[in-house]
Formats: structure tokens, C-alpha cells, sequence
């Protein structure tokens, strides 16, 4: 049996170790495009005429789904359009990165694999189950594992990945072997990042020279202008008018939810199950014992925790997280007083006199047995409680303003209190309640989501309006049933962001791949779906001088400024003899700062800053010598370097290789993430995925 057979006997005892293995530049062999990738008719897509088919790209995502689940994690509903545009990029990304490989002829031999494997140092995937207990690779068992010959399915998986991964070395290796780092890159960074400076400057700041003062003529704006119209070059942009039909949760998935937990509950006053068990068995969020004041429950929920017997399993409650059910364990005493409070805010009548007036109306109506609760929804000016009759909930100490606080904390329970004034007003308070315990509760929570069903209808009533709006109309069949039709400002294609709607490469590129009033189908936004029709067209080009004149001017004045300043640091330099010191003499305006100790290479001056031209001239400039002017962020610098560390041959040296590395590899880094930017640029790619994916 030749060689390679028989190392198909590798052992699953190391193979359980490689796991689901996503690597960037997974290559697959010619023989396995033509599997994987095969001629079928219900393609989603296609990369430079390889097609893609929809049973492929469903194993696809499959396979990372189960890959995310061995790793504790899941996709949720609302994230299923990102999820497959992250698939479809890895395919893509394979894809072009195979057809390179081709392109190049690039090859792994069998032996190549053999010499891998059985080499003294296989790779640490392989042997690390073949590590003993003094941490050494134990060679024999691991050739005892190879030839074994149970273990043939698990040896091909290892020699697949070997390929795959060579594959990919010799592509990286061929692509980057230009990419070199100089002497000069090595010793610039060692500077960079060793060098500390101490220098002092004074800096002729723009402000100086008023906008006010500058005068700026036609010829001047005519001469920027044209000399820098790259700064106004329009970049293609597109507008959208569309209607969102929100995947949001139905009163239905709501009551569904709710209708779940209750027969939880009424089974667990029956069941000998724990409670932990229930939360393990059904809950999002993982179990745990709290010990919560009351303020950290639901609204809701709050008299029941109060009132509960320890024991009680009480709820579902509706909060923030979906809903929730609790047991409770007993409370304990607390050393923090929570207080709830009523209160009608006034503040509408124009002045403070007339304010106290009304508030005081109304509070002689409470005394009259006025209901509290009716006159806060008809009078108070605090939107979010005056729904609720005026109710604050829970609070404690430091959660409101401090007239507001000793009110409520020194008042009686159920006493109507007379007005006090705040910044906001005049507040009439009803102290509700008052307690100085913790509960100590264990909780079981569901989420509200969208069910299929309303995702369903949702998207059913978004291809409706998709359908009349096509034939009569996106404004009309809008206003016709009465749906907010919203706009988006300009936008590009550049990382396909719709402003409003957020991340949608679908949506961008109906966009920029339809004309003027073009309707799209339902597109699944992040939002929901959305149906859109292309408003406004803004070509590639330059923008006229009418257009940006404002801008100009502002750029022309600006330019002028620092010339003037320019010119008066030269004057400055001109009178000071070379003592910096003596600047301000000469200009009153002028102060000399000194920076302190502190490190050029990053960048950011010590009170001014990220300034990257001062910097620069501090690694530069010779010691104890006034410079020449320097342009800085907001004017023109004239420096004076006290102390520079001297460059240490030594510590470079010990160094050089260390940051030749760093440097190497982020410029390998970048060149080949250029690379793959620039074929997925150059690349015939069509994505039909829309058509099969609509949630």
C-alpha cells in the first residue's frame, strides 16, 4: 500500500482537536469547485462565472451556524441578513482566492503532505494530544496513531486542511515576497518609539489676524478653486424615498409569550421541579440568585414582590428584557430607604407667580378630595409620569433634584404635599410609599420576538404596497394607505450604509443599479422591510464654483491667515537674536510654553495635541537652536528643542529585529488585504440572493 494510504489511519483522538476550522484563506481543490460549486439552475449567485448554488450556499451557512453553536453562540432572527452577507463573503472570498491559486499554478504534491505530517515538528493541531505529562510530543504514539488504520477518515480531514492550509502559505508567500522593510522603516520606528523631548515654542496663532480684516478677490477664489477642485469632486450619490414595515413584535407574539409563562407558573405549583431548573429549561438569560431593591423591578411588579410570601412564584411581568417571572426567596433589611412618589408638575402658565398661583389651585382641590391621579393627567407637565397619573415608581436618595428628594423622603405616606419649586417647576408630591428592604429573587425571563406568522404578514403587507405602488403610484398607494413615507438625505456607496435604515447591501445596490423612480421589491433591512423608490441621482463630477463658493472663500481666508502669520514669525525670528524668550516683547500676543518631557513619535504635543508637523520638527531639529518657522494645526511654531534622547546604537541594535518584524508583518498585512479588496473590485460577481432571501 503506498505511503499515503496508509497514513490515512490517523487517530479521531487528535482530530476532535482541530474542531470546525474557519481559516481566511481555506483554499478548496480544483476537483472540489467543481463539487462544491457545480452547474445547477437555482444559483444565488456566481463569482467570475463559478456558480453558486442555493442548496450550497444554505450548507454553507449551515456549517457556520453549527460552527457558532459549538463556540455557545446563535444568530439571532433580527441579524439573519448580516449573517448571510458575512457566508456570501467568505464564499467570495474563497472563491477568488482559489481562481488565484489556479492562475498561478500552485500546487501541493502528496509528499509535500507526507513530509508535513511526518515530519519531526508535524503541525501543532496534530500533535498537541500527543503532548505527555512532562510536555514533550511523543512521537511513537503519535506514529502508532497514523497507522493505524481505524483512523483513515480522520487522517484525510488532516490532510485536507494541510492542503488547504499550504495552498494558501504558497499563494501568501508568492504575493508577498516583494514586501521588504528598510533600514531607514526599522530605525524611524525604533526613534519613534524610544525618543522623549523636551521643547519650548511659541506659537503665532492664525486668530491673530481676523477674518474680519482679510479681503479676498475674485481672481483669488477663481485661482483655489482651480487648483484644488479634487477637494469638491462629487462622488456618485443616490436618494431613496421608502416605507419601512417594521418586523417589530405583534400583540399576538406578546400575548404569546405571556400566555407561555403562565402555564409555567400554574405547572410549577404543582411540580416538584426547582425553580433553577426552570430558568435552565426555559429562560434567556442565564440563572442566578439577586438580592434587588425594589426599584429594580418592573413597575409592575413591584406590590407583588412587596406583598409576596417568601416561596411565591409570581408573574409574568412585562419589562424591558420580555417577560418576566420570579421566585421569592425573602427579603432583607437594607441600610437605603426607597421611596415612591406621585407628583404634578407645573410650569406652564408663563411666570414663576403664576405657576405658584395654579399649583396652588390645585393643590386646594386635592384637599377637597380631588383625585390626584385624574388632576396629573390633566394638568401635569411631566409627559412621562403624567400618563401614569403622575406616578414616579421606586426611586432612592440621588435620583432626583435635592428639593425634590428631601420632600419625598421626609414626607408622610399618603399626604398630599403643598407645592415646592425645582428648576422645573412647581411640584405637587404624593409620597405612595416607603420601604427599607431587598428582595432576594431568582428570575425566569422570555424575550418578545417577531414570530414567523407576523413576519409573514409584515412582509405579505409590504408586497402589497410593492405591487399597487408599482402600477399606480409610490406616493399615491402611500398617502392612499396612509403610510409615512420617510427620505434619506444623499448617500454613497462606500460601505453600504443608508442613512436612516443603517448596514444594507441589497438596498444600496437597487440604489445605485436603477434609475430615477424606480420601485423596489421588499428589501429586509435590520429595521424591517423596506420598499423604496430612487428619488435623486447625484452623478460623479466637480461641483460648480456657485455651488462652494462659501467653502472657498473660508479656505482662501484661512490660507491668507497663516501667510500672515508666516510672515510674522519670521519678524519675531528676525528680532529675537536667537533667545526665544524675548518673543513676546516683541509680539504681546505672543507666549513661549514649554512642553515637558514627552514622546514625539506618538504624535499628540502636551496642550496642544495631535500635531504631527510639530512633532516631526522636535525628532529633527538641532538642540538649543531657535527655528525657522514651522506650520503647524493652528499657526506657525518657532521651536526650541532643550533635550532629545540620543539615539543608543546598542538598544537598536538588541531591537532592530524585533520591530523589522512588526513592521513587516503589517505591511504584509495591508498589501494583502488590498489585494483581496482589489479582486473582489475587479471581479465579475452577481448576487442573486435577494430573490431567495426575504427575511
Amino acid at each position: 500500500m503506498p505511503m499515503m494510504a496508509k497514513m490515512r489511519s490517523l487517530a479521531p483522538t487528535f482530530i476532535v482537536g482541530v474542531g470546525v476550522i474557519f481559516v481566511l484563506f481555506m483554499i478548496v481543490s480544483d476537483s472540489n469547485i467543481m463539487e462544491i460549486f457545480g452547474l445547477r439552475t437555482n444559483n444565488v449567485g456566481s463569482i467570475n462565472g463559478v456558480k453558486i448554488s442555493y442548496q450550497d450556499f444554505v450548507r454553507a451557512m449551515d456549517n457556520e451556524r453549527a460552527t457558532l453553536k459549538q463556540q455557545g453562540k446563535q444568530v439571532p432572527d433580527e441579524e439573519n441578513e448580516q449573517f448571510r452577507d458575512e457566508v456570501w463573503n467568505a464564499l467570495v472570498t474563497q472563491t477568488l482566492v482559489a481562481q488565484q491559486i489556479k492562475k498561478f499554478g500552485i500546487t501541493v504534491s502528496d509528499q509535500e503532505i507526507r513530509n508535513i505530517i511526518l515530519s519531526n515538528n508535524p503541525p501543532e493541531f496534530l500533535k498537541r494530544n500527543f503532548i505527555d505529562s512532562t510536555g514533550k510530543f511523543n512521537r511513537q504514539l503519535y506514529l502508532n496513531a497514523l497507522y493505524n488504520p481505524q483512523n483513515s477518515q480522520a487522517l484525510i480531514q488532516a490532510e485536507d486542511y494541510i492542503r488547504q492550509s499550504e495552498l494558501s502559505q504558497k499563494l501568501q508567500s508568492m504575493l508577498l515576497a516583494s514586501i521588504t522593510v528598510s533600514e531607514a522603516d526599522v530605525k524611524r520606528a525604533y526613534i519613534d518609539q524610544n525618543t522623549k523631548a523636551n521643547a519650548q515654542y511659541a506659537l503665532i496663532n492664525i486668530s491673530e489676524f481676523p477674518v474680519s480684516t482679510i479681503k479676498v478677490t475674485n481672481d483669488e477664489l477663481n485661482n483655489y478653486y482651480n487648483k484644488h477642485q479634487n477637494l469638491y469632486e462629487i462622488i456618485p450619490q443616490r436618494r431613496l424615498k421608502y416605507v419601512l414595515f417594521s418586523t417589530v413584535p405583534s400583540a399576538d407574539d406578546s400575548a404569546n409569550v405571556k400566555l407561555n409563562l403562565e402555564n409555567i407558573v400554574n405547572q410549577s405549583g404543582s411540580d416538584t421541579t426547582s425553580f433553577e431548573t426552570l430558568v435552565n429549561d426555559f429562560s434567556t438569560v442565564p440563572y442566578s440568585k439577586d438580592t434587588l431593591a425594589i426599584n429594580a423591578f418592573p413597575a409592575s411588579a413591584s406590590d407583588s414582590i412587596i406583598n409576596s410570601k417568601p416561596g411565591s412564584i409570581i408573574g409574568p411581568f412585562a419589562s424591558q428584557q420580555g417577560y418576566v417571572v420570579y421566585h421569592v426567596l425573602g427579603a432583607v433589611q437594607s441600610n437605603q430607604t426607597m421611596v415612591r412618589a406621585s407628583h404634578i408638575l407645573i410650569n406652564q402658565y408663563g411666570s414663576d407667580a403664576n405657576n405658584l398661583e395654579e399649583a396652588n389651585k390645585i393643590y386646594d382641590e386635592l384637599q377637597r378630595g380631588g383625585n390626584f391621579a385624574q388632576l396629573a393627567k390633566e394638568y401635569s407637565k411631566d409627559p412621562g409620569s403624567a400618563i401614569r397619573g403622575g406616578d414616579l415608581g421606586w426611586f432612592g436618595k440621588g435620583q432626583m433634584v435635592p428639593e425634590f428628594e428631601k420632600a419625598a423622603f421626609s414626607g408622610k405616606v399618603g399626604v398630599v404635599q403643598k407645592p415646592i419649586k425645582t428648576n422645573y417647576g412647581y411640584h405637587i408630591i404624593k409620597v405612595t410609599g416607603k420601604i427599607d428592604k431587598k428582595f432576594i429573587v431568582e428570575k425566569l425571563v422570555n424575550p418578545i420576538k417577531t414570530s414567523t406568522a407576523t413576519r409573514d404578514q409584515i412582509l405579505s403587507n409590504a408586497k402589497d404596497f410593492n405591487y399597487i405602488a408599482k402600477k399606480d403610484g409610490f406616493d399615491k398607494e402611500a398617502k392612499m394607505m396612509e403610510y409615512v413615507i420617510r427620505q434619506t438625505p444623499p448617500f454613497s456607496k462606500e460601505y453600504n450604509y443608508v442613512p436612516g435604515i443603517g448596514y444594507s447591501e441589497n438596498l444600496t445596490k437597487f440604489a445605485f443599479g436603477n434609475g430615477m423612480n424606480t420601485i423596489s421589491d421588499p428589501i429586509r433591512t435590520q429595521m424591517g422591510y423596506v420598499v423604496a423608490e430612487v428619488s435623486g441621482i447625484i452623478k460623479e463630477g466637480v461641483r460648480p464654483l456657485s455651488e462652494v463658493k462659501v467653502s472657498v472663500r473660508a479656505s482662501v481666508i484661512g490660507e491668507k491667515r497663516f501667510e500672515l502669520a508666516r510672515k510674522q514669525a519670521e519678524f519675531i525670528l528676525s528680532k529675537i537674536g536667537g533667545d526665544l524668550s524675548k518673543a513676546p516683547s516683541v509680539d504681546s500676543k505672543v507666549t513661549v510654553s514649554q512642553t515637558g518631557e514627552f514622546t514625539p513619535g506618538s504624535g499628540s504635543v502636551p496642550n496642544l495635541g495631535i500635531d504631527y508637523s510639530f512633532t516631526a520638527n522636535v525628532l529633527k531639529l538641532p538642540i538649543n537652536k531657535v527655528s525657522e518657522p514651522v506650520r503647524g494645526n493652528s499657526g506657525y511654531y518657532l521651536i526650541d528643542v532643550l533635550s532629545r534622547t540620543p539615539f543608543d546604537k546598542n538598544a537598536f541594535e538588541a531591537q532592530e529585529n524585533t520591530i523589522r518584524a512588526s513592521i513587516l508583518q503589517q505591511k504584509r498585512n495591508q498589501f494583502f488585504q488590498e489585494w483581496l479588496a482589489d479582486l473582489q473590485k475587479n471581479a465579475d460577481i452577481v448576487d442573486n440572493r435577494s430573490q431567495f432571501f426575504q427575511e
